[in-house]
């Protein structure tokens, strides 16, 4: 049996998996399992490449069943017009709701030594609570919080009292709230806004720092379906002219997304070579909508470019992807919330501001 297991809901937490085993001696790499939750990612084939990294003795699947699965729990989000009344309902639908995730878990969870979850704000979360496992939470992505923090967010109104029933395992939030929550990563503590006792810093750059090129290599195999392929498309660029790779998102509708990055390049592009690396959820067809520019495939997280000998951009533009671990931009240019309120209603992103 594994002594450790990573619960994974996307590409990038996948890439955070593989660095911590990375950061293992060799002999003590490929004693961890990865489960890929299906609830709103496809890993494509992803799993096969894991399995021959050697990193990891299992990786399977995991059928993660959000809410709208069970009818049976429409009725506990009923307003019930009283603060009381809606925390009993609250408190039943919570058990309730991880008791039923019980049959999906492809693997007894008990049995390891060290369970690492990122997205306890995901079913996984419910159930680990309802058996009373304890677990190490992980930020869904870079500094996440720092941007959205979901867990206040969330509980808006009576939050400390909120907490403390969740401390008591008497309903649960996410991001180090929880009873069986033992410590919630972050990587940088000083940029969050709130304080939470769980919280434990651990600076996803210090991962990278101890990496050898077998390990570098390691990583791309994983990630890179067809390396060739990227290395062609980077191959058809204007040595003469700057290269500007644009990270796509999940914005928005798609009419409204694709407005939104033909602007970007109009406003910040220039007569610059445009790359478009599509985020792995965002289903807007580039390669029909933007044919003049050069979109490339396979879905991976960013920060492998940066263990891809020779790669870099002239600049990188981001909307909400935090850029902060790239190092292969001589800019970057993050865009944030100030430019998205010219496209949806202010609220909608700026959450932080909701608290």
């Amino acid at each position: 049996m594994s002594k450790r297991v990573y619960i994974c809901h996307t590409f990038y937490h996948v890439y955070i998996s593989c660095l911590k085993e990375l950061n293992f001696p060799k002999e003590e790499r490929g004693n961890a399992d990865l489960l890929l939750s299906t609830l709103s990612n496809d890993f494509g084939n992803l799993r096969e490449r894991a399995e021959k990294s050697g990193l990891f003795d299992l990786v399977l699947p995991y059928e993660e069943k959000e809410e709208s699965s069970f009818p049976q729990l429409k009725k506990y989000h009923k307003d019930r017009g009283n603060l009381i009344l809606n925390m009993l309902a609250r408190m039943r639908f919570t058990k309730l709701f991880g008791k039923l995730q019980a049959p999906f878990v492809p693997v007894d969870l008990k049995k390891y030594e060290d369970i690492y979850v990122f997205c306890d704000s995901d079913p996984i979360g419910y159930y680990l609570n309802a058996y009373k496992i304890p677990y190490h939470a992980l930020e869904d992505g870079l500094d996440c919080i720092r941007y959205y923090d979901t867990a206040r967010y969330d509980n808006r109104g009576h939050f400390e009292l909120k907490a403390w029933m969740a401390s008591k395992n008497l309903i649960f939030i996410q991001n180090g709230y929880s009873k069986y929550c033992i410590d919630m990563e972050v990587n940088n503590i000083s940029v969050l806004p709130y304080p939470c006792s769980k919280y434990i810093e651990k600076p996803r750059e210090e991962l990278t720092v101890w990496l050898t090129e077998e390990d570098k290599r390691i990583l791309v195999s994983i990630f890179m379906e067809n390396l060739a392929l990227l290395e062609e498309q980077l191959a058809q660029c204007p040595k003469d002219k700057a290269k500007v790779l644009l990270l796509s998102e999940p914005l928005c509708d798609l009419e409204t997304r694709e407005r939104i990055f033909k602007d970007i390049i109009r406003e910040y592009c220039g007569d610059c070579v445009v790359l478009i690396k599509p985020h792995p959820r965002d289903v807007l067809d580039y390669k029909l909508l933007f044919a003049e520019h050069i979109v490339i495939e396979g879905k991976f997280p960013m920060e492998i470019l940066n263990f891809i000998p020779g790669l870099s951009f002239d600049k990188v533009i981001s909307v909400f992807t935090v850029p902060d671990a790239i190092k292969f931009a001589g800019e970057i240019l993050f865009l944030g919330e100030d430019f998205m309120d010219k496209y949806e209603a202010p609220e909608i992103h700026r959450q932080n501001e909701a608290i």
